[in-house]
């Protein structure tokens, strides 16, 4: 217990990691932002769109871009930060006083992993939220009689017709992706704005350039009073433009895990492929580890090509580091895809593998 006690020159580590780690973050997630920005720029004027909503939907996408950035800024930060210490000398002088690799390295993996459950629950609550707020902003400006609101879903206006959706999805079907609503509620109003039939559907699908309502349930009023009638398949002629909900839909990585594990449950139900919410579910639960290893990972680094460099080597060695890694584990899990392998093992293998070379190096170098 005595050795992993927390002593100062764990705070001395962890201090120069975590400045470096808050720097490098920062920059990275204000750059992000700054270029959507630019981006959302190009819709100024559509349906209203302003400069203020452009700037409000930077806004409430940043808590999810700071989550997608805090790897880089770890993996980065954290060779900068132990960089700077070997530059100055101390890492050198911490090693000589009888400081392991191994204690350096998760004194370092430490500071880290007390600002990623900070992250994880970030991601999981004030990101998807804000994202739902963009994606409802976006819906807005691309037709304005569409909109979003939290917790009932999609609303649209067609004709003397009313259509809510409670939830909807992309469907990844030969290489193609569709749009699927489900519980779908469509209310027809009389021209003095009386309700004259209400249509409930557990699903509706864009086939054939037509919408179709499966496993519907009619109900008509008249003078005579309401008469129902129930069908499992009805054409259904709406102009609602699939590739505008589609670009509205928010993307599955997006996602919080509750929301990834409903629309997984809903597909496997139906006997339909979870496709991309179970590579994003997996993505996220295994998002602690991963950052972690890759990390850990680095930390070799520290010990001897940065000892000699400079500040550029370092950012050049972590932007490396963060590519290689980004590129092996959209290999793995497309990898995956194609050969039937669980998405969850898919997404842990390239962990694994780091970890595995780390605790060798470490090993040797205690």
């Amino acid at each position: 217990m005595e050795a992993w006690r927390i002593k100062r020159v764990d705070w001395l580590v962890s201090l120069s990691v975590l400045g470096s780690m808050l720097m490098v973050w920062l920059v990275l997630t204000g750059f992000d932002a700054v270029f959507e920005f630019l981006r959302q720029l190009g819709n100024v004027g559509k349906n209203g769109y302003t400069v203020s909503n452009a700037a409000v939907y930077i806004l409430v996408t940043v808590p999810r871009r700071m989550y997608e950035m805090f790897p880089n800024a770890a993996l980065i930060g954290g060779l900068l930060g132990l960089g700077a210490l070997a530059s100055s000398g101390e890492l050198t002088a911490l090693r000589a006083a009888g400081m392991s690799r191994m204690r350096i390295a998760a004194s370092a993996a430490g500071v880290v992993a007390v600002l990623l459950v900070a992250v994880v629950v970030m991601g999981e609550t004030v990101g998807p939220w804000g994202d739902q707020q963009a994606q409802a902003m976006q819906l807005r400006m691309k037709s304005g009689n569409l909109g979003l609101t939290n917790g009932s879903g999609l609303w649209a206006r067609d004709g003397d017709r009313i259509i809510n959706a409670r939830a909807s999805m992309l469907r990844h079907e030969d290489g193609h992706s569709e749009v699927q609503l489900a519980d779908v509620r469509v209310f027809t109003l009389t021209p003095d704005g009386q309700l004259s039939r209400f249509d409930w559907a557990k699903t509706a699908e864009h086939v054939g350039g037509q919408w179709v309502l499966n496993n519907v349930r009619t109900t008509t009023l008249d003078d005579k009073g309401t008469h129902s009638s129930q069908s499992a398949r009805v054409l259904w002629a709406s102009h609602l433009n699939p590739r505008i909900l589609e670009q509205s839909l928010i993307q599955p990585q997006y996602l919080p895990m509750r929301d990834l594990h409903r629309s997984m449950r809903y597909l496997e139900s139906n006997g339909e492929n979870p496709g991309p919410y179970a590579i994003a579910f997996w993505a996220r639960a295994l998002y602690p580890f991963n950052v972690l290893v890759l990390v850990l990972c680095a930390m070799p680094f520290a010990f001897g090509t940065l000892r000699s460099g400079g500040l550029g080597k370092r950012i050049f060695i972590g932007m490396l580091l963060a590519i290689g890694w980004y590129f092996l584990q959209k290999a793995m899990v497309s990898f995956g895809t194609v050969y039937g392998v669980p998405p969850g093992v898919a997404n842990v293998l390239p962990a694994i593998l780091l970890a595995g070379l780390a605790w060798l190096y470490f090993r040797k170098r205690v």
